[in-house]
């Protein structure tokens, strides 16, 4: 059963916008007692690096909107084992995430309801849960509206803020601006770089996404850049506002801003605020996190169990429902240092979306089709991977060891029960195909090409017409040598013959007549044979290439594509249908190129078959 397609933009932009607020609620403060009033450039710089990841997250997500996100692109590029140890990794570290945000949730409700010893803050966290749990079983529209609702009331009570404070800024609270210098600024750009991790949450989602494809990149381009300026915007006014000695390690340096300047109302509304940043954050985490599962299910990496869709709700009730358990039993344990190893997991994100990029371009996978695609490749990806090493290398070695042993667990998974059924392609065995000259790669129903063929299907919603029924089932001739006309017309007889009942000698003559009444070269590049034959409702089509040169006269330039038609005269109507189909597929600027380039039979077909053009 598939997922339903049930969000939209603006869900889109609140989950992936919603899961980023509760930063600026909360890290500041600590960013400050760093790098003092210099964490605005730690926040640029961190938006910044953000971006490049962004840049190849949304090529990724366009060309493979999938449950799962990362995950799906990572197995596609770098094969089952890489994309198995890194979903694993990623799922575990979403819910502990997520459980450090429900437990800090929880400890700041304890506050306004008097609830102050340990247990019951445990037991508000575990509701708290358990109420994320339902919203998402219910649906991931209803999730996707409380979203919205969330992020708008949010970023409305954020720009109260600002325009109320702006006034109280002083100066002086920006001096000295850079106490630590350039390497303290380095260093707090790598720590606030968590509040741009919600940036990906939402591609495990795309799956669920009307107009995946275009929708998701504009969103997650749109976030980033309403996040890096409330970010920006907000940081500026909490530092021109607050003295030093109170912001530097504040855990809540919003609300002291907005009680200096607004009063015991101002604490009251954006304690509240607080409240609500972390709802979004845990919501999305809730719900992005079970995606995870869900995907490593439909590729036989965990139990079928975990790939379970709701009848009802049309949501994948066991991935959520063991996501919640992996959440509450994250209460009962100290989690500081796997949230910790949380982000080095997001930074290693960032860093194979860049990699997962460069190798579906350079493996040239003829159905590896974005319809967002990064600008400035490869030299994005390049120096973006080099920040994030950068990044990666100074969380700390306590960090990066937690998260090798993630790494570990998920490898022995792997091992002894996804190797087993481990047979997809994937695109860096293109790759190596392609520098080596070496065969690694078939056309089995596990290809990589077959995959990427059905995953255009669904995100351009193509419903199949005659045509492309007929291009499915119609013969490919493929030739490397020059051949002249009368040779090419044998052969194309002999091949279309017997699905039209027709002698071969009689349809190759029928060929060689319609040549002479007037030639069928449509241009240097293509030529379309077509005639009528006698008969009743028979109708074939033949694609052909020659990467040297069909010869159709001494005068003319040689031929390297041709479409044939053959059909009887009740089918006159269809004979014009399939002209225009013709007509509007060799129009593709990239025709001509991609056409050249196939590697085999299927692959020509595929260029038809994905095509963009009416369908009847």
């Amino acid at each position: 059963m598939e997922l339903s397609k049930n969000l939209n933009k603006l869900d889109v932009f609140s989950i992936s916008t919603g899961a980023m607020l509760s930063g600026v609620f909360l890290l500041p403060g600590l960013a400050y007692e760093q790098a003092g009033p210099a964490i605005l450039i730690s926040y640029l710089f961190a938006a910044l690096l953000a971006l490049t990841g962004l840049l190849s997250q949304a090529e990724l997500v366009s060309a493979m909107p999938k449950a799962g996100g990362t995950y799906f692109y990572i197995t596609r590029s770098m094969g089952s084992a890489v994309g198995t140890v890194y979903g694993l990794i990623t799922w575990f570290s979403l819910s502990l995430k997520s459980a450090y945000e429900l437990f800090f949730m929880a400890a700041l409700l304890g506050v306004y309801i008097q609830w102050f010893s340990p247990v019951q803050q445990l037991i508000l966290a575990v509701s708290l849960c358990t109420v994320f749990m339902l919203v998402n079983l219910i649906g991931v529209k209803e999730a996707g509206k409380i979203q919205v609702y969330l992020v708008f009331t949010i970023l409305a009570a954020l720009a109260y803020f600002c325009i109320s404070a702006f006034p109280s800024i002083e100066e002086k609270q920006f001096l000295p601006f850079a106490p630590g210098g350039f390497d303290s600024i380095f260093k707090t750009a790598g720590f606030v770089f968590i509040s741009f991790g919600g940036l990906l949450k939402v591609a495990s989602v795309a799956e669920e996404v009307k107009n995946p494809g275009k929708v998701i990149p504009q969103c997650m381009i749109l976030s980033i850049l309403v996040v890096s300026l409330v970010y920006l915007v907000v940081v500026f006014v909490i530092i021109g506002v607050l003295d030093s000695s109170v912001l530097r390690g504040s855990k809540s340096p919003l609300t002291d801003a907005a009680f200096h300047s607004l009063g015991d109302n101002g604490k009251m509304i954006f304690g509240f605020m607080t409240l609500l940043a972390i709802f979004t954050s845990a919501n999305a985490g809730v719900m992005t996190a079970s995606r995870y599962p869900l995907a490593l299910a439909r590729d036989e990496m965990l139990p079928s169990v975990f790939g379970n869709i709701n009848k009802r709700f049309k949501t994948p009730h066991a991935a959520i429902i063991v996501t919640g358990l992996i959440i509450i039993v994250a209460f009962f344990v100290p989690i500081d240092k796997l949230v910790k190893a949380a982000s080095s997991v997001l930074i290693l994100t960032y860093i194979f979306s860049c990699l997962a990029v460069i190798i579906l371009r350079e493996s040239h996978v003829q159905n590896y089709q974005p319809q967002f695609r990064s600008i400035l490749y490869p030299w994005v990806q390049v120096f973006g991977s080099m920040g994030f090493l950068l990044l990666l290398y100074e969380i700390g070695l306590e960090a990066l060891a937690m998260t090798c042993l993630l790494m570990l667990m998920g490898f022995v998974l792997y091992w002894f029960y996804g190797r087993k059924k481990d047979s997809k392609e994937y695109a860096l065995l293109h790759l190596i195909e392609r520098v080596t000259s070496r065969g690694l790669t078939g056309q089995s129903v596990h290809s990589l090409e077959n995959e990427l063929k059905e995953i255009i299907h669904e995100r351009d919603e193509i419903l199949k017409d005659r045509f492309d029924h007929l291009v499915e089932e119609c013969a490919v001739l493929d030739f490397h040598e020059d051949i002249p006309i009368d040779d090419f017309f044998k052969k194309a007889a002999e091949a279309m013959s017997n699905h039209l009942e027709i002698d071969a000698n009689t349809l190759k003559q029928r060929f060689l007549e319609r040549e002479k009444e007037g030639s069928t070269v449509i241009n240097p590049f293509l030529a379309i044979p077509h005639v009528v034959v006698e008969g009743e409702k028979h109708f074939d089509v033949l694609l052909a290439r020659n990467k040297e040169g069909f010869i159709f006269s001494e005068d003319a330039d040689k031929v390297h594509t041709v479409f044939m038609l053959v059909g009887t005269k009740d089918e006159r109507s269809f004979h014009l249908t399939a002209l225009a189909a013709i007509a509007q597929i060799v129009q593709d600027p990239d025709f001509e190129t991609r056409w050249m380039k196939a590697k085999s039979d299927d692959a020509l077909r595929d260029i038809v078959l994905l095509s963009k053009r009416k369908r009847n």
